[in-house]
């Protein structure tokens, strides 16, 4: 049975929240409105039912680029409680990541809601955390999710981008510099946190080479508490990933229902590891 450590799903609970808005983000019917990306055209069928088959769990979490949790906490909090609500109501095999408000940071929120039997937190990677909410999560023992955050607009000399330039450029580099950043800030003073970065943090362990020629430092060193999942991604990024951190910190995401989970193409016993046993020690500590 495999781990899928990131999935969507936008319960009616949600889906009620965002059409009452009148602001981005916000839903028009079945039209969703970002400020930095087009509008797209919410497929109902893609939250209302799933193939589950071959699953022992699939966590769920908010939609980051949604840009929810940077919100004044009068507009974020109504949102985030009803993607709770919505998210512990969906019954096996799915659980979910909490989600919180970041413009006025509430560790003691964060703890009641973890509390209530959410897998760990996810915040965007445009986030700075608060050090105390992850105190939270390292008192509990229960990881940390940093997902893509929302797209900034296009630069002004190129707006006719296409549709998949936000998915290609914005949310690749904010998932390269959170790697970087939690690297260099966010682990020296939380010590034992526990971290899955989305997307395989856009490919930014391949960039060591750069690093030290830049003056930085780390070759051959591999945080263990530092996970990546493979979503969007297939064989040949996942292959070059273990090369250069080995298959203990990759582990399964599909990003459903937007994309699938890849074949990681490197054998059953690396598949094994990274469909089950990695995602089980990011979750507990227990392999």
């Amino acid at each position: 049975m495999t781990i899928d450590v990131h999935q969507h799903v936008w319960t009616p609970s949600f889906v009620e929240a965002l059409r009452a808005r009148r602001a981005p983000p916000r839903l028009d019917g079945w039209t969703l409105l970002l400020d930095g990306e087009p509008p797209y055209e919410v497929d109902p069928a893609d939250h209302e039912s799933r193939d589950t088959t071959g699953l022992e769990l699939a966590l769920v979490s908010l939609s980051s680029p949604l840009g929810v949790e940077s919100l004044p906490p009068e507009e974020a909090w109504p949102l985030i409680d009803a993607y709770h609500e919505g998210a512990l109501g969906l019954g096996e095999p799915f659980g979910a990541w909490a989600a919180t408000c970041h413009s006025e940071p509430d560790p003691g929120r964060l703890a009641a809601d973890l509390d209530r039997g959410f897998a760990g937190l996810q915040i965007p990677a445009t986030a700075h955390p608060d050090d105390g909410l992850l105190e939270v999560l390292t008192e509990r023992d229960l990881p940390l999710f940093v997902h893509p955050g929302p797209a900034a607009p296009a630069p002004a000399a190129h707006p006719a981008t296409p549709a998949w330039w936000p998915a290609l450029v914005p949310y690749v580099q904010q998932m390269h510099a959170a790697w970087h950043y939690f690297h260099a800030v966010v682990r020296p003073r939380h010590p034992a946190l526990r971290v899955c970065f989305a997307l395989l943090a856009g490919l930014a362990p391949l960039h060591t080479e750069r690093l030290l020629a830049r003056g930085g430092d780390g070759r051959g060193r591999v945080d263990p508490g530092f996970y990546l999942e493979t979503s969007s991604y297939g064989p040949r990024a996942i292959d070059a990933i273990v090369r250069e951190l080995g298959v203990d910190v990759v582990v399964n995401g599909s990003d459903a229902p937007y994309a699938t989970a890849p074949e990681p193409g490197l054998g059953e016993a690396a598949s094994h590891a990274i469909r089950v046993v990695n995602p089980r020690r990011l979750l507990s500590r227990v392999s």
